[in-house]
This record gives C-alpha cells, sequence and structure tokens, in this order.
C-alpha cells in the first residue's frame, strides 16, 4: 500500500495540476536546414511501432496558390506528398511519407477565418485553422459550431481527416464531417492541369459522390485548402455529472444518448463506477457563465509530471496492483469532486449544474494558451518532459452491440477485479455517442464509442500489469464486435481488416484513384490500413506488447518475464499475453 507521505504527494500534484498554466507543445516537424533533411513525429513523440520518420523537405504554404504551386512541382518530379498539421495528434503513422525523399507539406500556415455569414449561419475556413479558433470566432459573430471534439488542438484539414467527432446520437451528427457544406481541395494533376488541380465540392452538388470521400480521407486525396461549415445560433448548455454504481450500465448506455443531446459516460470497471455527463441545450434566458477546462488538457508542472510518471513506472515494476488502484481511485475522486474542471463562473464550482454558452463548455485544452517557460511546465504527454506516455485504443461499435460488450468487459472484471485499475489514473473509459454518415469511412451507423488511455513502458519489451485483459478487450471488440477504428487513434491490431467494414470502400477507392492515380499522396501506412498492401502486423519479438501483432508463439509476448500467449478468458479466439509464472522481476501480486 502507498505510504501516507505518498499519498498526501499525489493529492498535492493532482491539485497542482489543476492549477497550472504555461509552455504549449512544439513544432512536430523539425529539419536541419533551410526546411530540408526532416524528420516528423506526433504529439506524443512516439508512434505505435517507435519508428521515426524522415523527409527530404517541408513545405509551410499560406495560400491556396502556395498550395497549388507545391503539389504541382511535387507531382512534376512524382515525389510523395503527405499532410501534417501544427500539433500532429494523431497516433498512427498518418503523417508520414515513403522513405526519406518525400514531401511534408505543414497547414500551420493556413490559419486564417476567410469569411462568416451569419445571415446563412455558414463559415469559410482554412484547413490549418483550429478547433479552438473555429469555436471563438463563430461566437464572436454568435454563432456556434454544435459537436466536437473535447480538445482544442485539432485543426480542420485533421479532424476531417480523421472523421473526428463529439458526442450526440441529435441533429444532424456527431461528426465535423457531418456539417461541411464545400470544400475546396489541391490534388494532383496531368500535364494538362499544370500538374495540380483544385477541385471544389458541395455537399448534394454535382460530384456529391467525390464530396462523400472527401469529408474523411486520411489525406490520400490531396491538401484540403478551404471548407465551409454550417453552424446555429450561439446556444446555451446545462451540465450535470452524475455517478452511480455500473449494475444496469449495460442497459443504459444504448437509451442514454437519446435522453440527453450532448450525453457520454465515462466508467471505471474495476471501482464499478459510472459518471453520466446529463447535458442539454437550455434557454439563453437561463442565468449562468459556466466554463469546461478539463485538467487533463492544462499545463501541468513538468516536476508533477515527473512524480507521476515515475509512481506509475515504480507500480508497473514491483508489481504493485493495491497501489495502482488507490491512484486510480484518488485520481478519479480527485477529478469528480473538481467537476472536472466545470466551473460555474471561470473560476469556482459551485455546485451542479453548470450552465453557461456553447463555447465556454464544449471543448477546452489550457496547455496551448501558455506562452514558452523551458518546460517548467508543459501539456501532460509532452515528450520534451517525463510525463505521461501511454496507448490509446479508440473504437466504435454499433448501439445494438454495446449491451453485450459492456457484459464481457464487466466478466472480465469479474474474474479480475483489480484488472482495469490502470485505465483509472487516465480517467476510464470514455464512451461518446456516434451518428452514422454518408461518408465512405465514416461511421457506418449509430454507435457508441469506446476511448481507453493506459501505460505504455518506455521499452517495447516489458510488459504492462493484466496485460492480457485489455489486449483481450481490444480484440473482443475488433474481431468479436466488429468495431469500427478511429483513424487517428490506435494501435496496429485495431486496423486489422478495418477496410472490409466500411460498405463503401470500392467507392472510396475509386475516387482515389481518379484523384491521385500515381498515389503520390499515399503511404505505405495508408495502403495497409486501407487494404492495398500487407505489413499491418509487424511480427517480432515482442510484437503483441505494442498492439504490432496479435501473438501467436510465446516470443510474441515476454517469455523471460512469465508473459506466454494464450486464450482469452472470455473470448476464447483472443490471444493474449498473459502472466502464467512468476519470476525475480515480476511480483507473485500481478497473477489473475
Amino acid at each position: 500500500m502507498l505510504s501516507r507521505s505518498v499519498f498526501i504527494l499525489k493529492w498535492v500534484v493532482l491539485l497542482i495540476i489543476i492549477l497550472a498554466n504555461g509552455n504549449p507543445p512544439e513544432e512536430p516537424v523539425k529539419c536541419s536546414n533551410n526546411l530540408t533533411n526532416c524528420t516528423i513525429t506526433n504529439s506524443y513523440g512516439a508512434f505505435p511501432d517507435r519508428s521515426i520518420c524522415h523527409a527530404a523537405e517541408a513545405a509551410y504554404p499560406s495560400s491556396e496558390v502556395d498550395i497549388v504551386s507545391i503539389v504541382a512541382n511535387a507531382t512534376r518530379a512524382k515525389r510523395k506528398m503527405r499532410v501534417a498539421t501544427r500539433y500532429s495528434h494523431s497516433i498512427p503513422k498518418l503523417v508520414c511519407p515513403d522513405g526519406d525523399q518525400g514531401l511534408i507539406i505543414s497547414t500551420e500556415n493556413l490559419n486564417h477565418v476567410i469569411k462568416i455569414d451569419k445571415e446563412k449561419m455558414l463559415v469559410t475556413l482554412e484547413s490549418g485553422v483550429t478547433l479552438r479558433q473555429l469555436i471563438d470566432e463563430a461566437a464572436k459573430s454568435g454563432l456556434a459550431f454544435p459537436y466536437t471534439p473535447y480538445w482544442w488542438g485539432l485543426t480542420i484539414g485533421g479532424l476531417l481527416g480523421t472523421g473526428a467527432h463529439g458526442s450526440t446520437l441529435w441533429g444532424d451528427g456527431s461528426a465535423i464531417h457531418d456539417y461541411v457544406v464545400q470544400m475546396r481541395i489541391v490534388t494532383a494533376g496531368s500535364q494538362e492541369d499544370g500538374y495540380a488541380k483544385v477541385r471544389t465540392l458541395e455537399e448534394n452538388g454535382e460530384f456529391d459522390s467525390e464530396m462523400k470521400a472527401a469529408k474523411v480521407s486520411l489525406g490520400v486525396l490531396g491538401v484540403i485548402s478551404q471548407v465551409t461549415l454550417k453552424l446555429q445560433p450561439l446556444f446555451k448548455r446545462s451540465v450535470t455529472f452524475l455517478t452511480k454504481n455500473d449494475t444496469d450500465l449495460s442497459d443504459q448506455a444504448a437509451t442514454f444518448g437519446k435522453q440527453h443531446e450532448f450525453a457520454d459516460i465515462t466508467w471505471y470497471p474495476s471501482q464499478k463506477r459510472v459518471v453520466y455527463r446529463i447535458d442539454d441545450r437550455v434557454s439563453s434566458n437561463v442565468s449562468g457563465n459556466g466554463l469546461w477546462d478539463h485538467p487533463g488538457f492544462r499545463s501541468t508542472p513538468s516536476l508533477a509530471l515527473l512524480i507521476l510518471r515515475t509512481t506509475e513506472e515504480d507500480q508497473e515494476a514491483k508489481g504493485d496492483v493495491a497501489g495502482k488502484c488507490i491512484s486510480g481511485k484518488l485520481t478519479t475522486n480527485t477529478l469528480t469532486r473538481a467537476a472536472f474542471g466545470l466551473t460555474n463562473d471561470g473560476i469556482i464550482f459551485k455546485g451542479y449544474p453548470v450552465i453557461g454558452y456553447q463555447n465556454r463548455l464544449q471543448a477546452s485544452g489550457g496547455c496551448l494558451k501558455g506562452l514558452k517557460d523551458a518546460e517548467i511546465t508543459a501539456c501532460p504527454w509532452d515528450p520534451r518532459v517525463k510525463g505521461l506516455f501511454f496507448h490509446q485504443t479508440t473504437f466504435s461499435i454499433i448501439l445494438s452491440k454495446a449491451k453485450d460488450f459492456i457484459q464481457d468487459i464487466q466478466k472480465l472484471v469479474s474474474i479480475a477485479p483489480q484488472s482495469l485499475c490502470g485505465i483509472d489514473l487516465y480517467n476510464g473509459i470514455l464512451m461518446r455517442y456516434v451518428t452514422g454518415s454518408n461518408a465512405y469511412i465514416g461511421k457506418q451507423e449509430d454507435s457508441l464509442d469506446f476511448d481507453i488511455t493506459y501505460y505504455r513502458s518506455k521499452d517495447p519489451k516489458t510488459p504492462r500489469l493484466f496485460e492480457d485483459v485489455l489486449e483481450e478487450i481490444e480484440q473482443m471488440a475488433v474481431f468479436k464486435y466488429g468495431a469500427l477504428p478511429h483513424w487517428g487513434k490506435n494501435r496496429n491490431v485495431a486496423f486489422e481488416g478495418a477496410i472490409k467494414k466500411y460498405k463503401k470502400s470500392k467507392d472510396f477507392h475509386k475516387v482515389k484513384d481518379k484523384y491521385d492515380p500515381l498515389g503520390l499522396f499515399s503511404s505505405e501506412w495508408t495502403d495497409q490500413v486501407l487494404g492495398l498492401k500487407g505489413g499491418l502486423t509487424i511480427v517480432k519479438e515482442g510484437c503483441a506488447l505494442e498492439g504490432l501483432c496479435v501473438c501467436s508463439e510465446d516470443i510474441h509476448c515476454a517469455p523471460q518475464k512469465g508473459y506466454l500467449c494464450r486464450p482469452g478468458k472470455i473470448f476464447k479466439d483472443a490471444r493474449v499475453c498473459t502472466l502464467v509464472q512468476t519470476s525475480n522481476q515480476w511480483s507473485a501480486k500481478t497473477e489473475l
């Protein structure tokens, strides 16, 4: 059990996190000289396979004219291209061009809101505009975007490229791309086109089929230059977080999203607790100026991050399951008491409901706002400091199957009650409601999205505590329940066979072939996830620990540490790395 002094220290650390503010993330693209000889990573500093992506050159267009020139020159040279964003927040290798001779096109300087039409409630903006900019500029005109992810640091192009979404079963849909009415995209062109072509697509227009491909595209069609989105009049919301036991969660999950417009659910399976977000529109006449500033997105003192990470590494190394459960409960209790960052007036939380305008409650990202401070503070996952380092497994399961999936997780917890304590350190399982979309590789029907964040060792050959349980949940979702992966998150395993689950994938490929017949905007990674090339599974020693493969041999796990490849406990078709014997390095407390 944690000592009293460590227990108190963790309380202090969590309170510091809630109060801190400062240092923004660094640039994901780094070049040695004059934008040449470049590397690119994501905001976490590591891709699923831990490889480093190289490119011969990087370009920073500031207008559509610039994009056309850059794409034309690259197309004429038959050069591979990939588009990068300011914060490069996607976990998979979406930004990596093939080899080391490719070109990275950053949208960092495409950051202008071009026009807001108050009468038609439309906004036209460049693809590098961030979600925070969109929300703020719309609010200045008395308008709002209805449903968004909860993190400010995503760009419009990135949101569309990965199919990012908020949480709702209401309105026109939960995803950003459901509100696109027009898009301009620069694609590779023929010699007659001058090697680049600007295409204008409109919802229900002449090229509607192409719009359905471009709305979620993984960046394989070209460079999005401008997007026009539908907005709504600015409105107020009323938010209450209600904590209950999870006894009837499997029944509630299918209906809760139909009862409340902005509903979501946070689940702590090992604690048998669940937090329901009761969140609806209210009249603008209702008083309240609430604000949501989620602690997980705030700048955190680097010292606090060091303590949190070092404590978790120590618990993992010693097999301290009980300590991890105590830490997890401390974390969730602190967040719950702090109303997950909600305040009634932007300063203090006085009680529920919290009422405020949409632009102040829909998303946050305090660690993007601060001045540079030599890494005294940082976003919690910033690789420049010793902070959080994690896997993120995120997938959607159609509503009709969500009940059975939740019950399967509960069965796993009944067998191994402490097995999911570790995810409580990352605020449990976030469950968001997503609607079916007409985008060819968007969500196929109304679903429940499960977002699970969990410890990742700095050593790729070191297993986690209860390694097998999270692997079984991942495989159960993907192979038993046919879950669709979030395109911007996940380990390789979640993408296995994914493209076959999209009914219109062939139509997507037709548009891809039309827009980019040479595959200049494609990469080895996009070809793999789109089913055009093998190699998604990387078979090597320890590959299952990183989600690069499903184990079929013990060597894919960590046999020297007692972790062998075995069937799942509930889903018998799963093959997971299970601790079947103790070793000098691992405590018997981790055995199931």
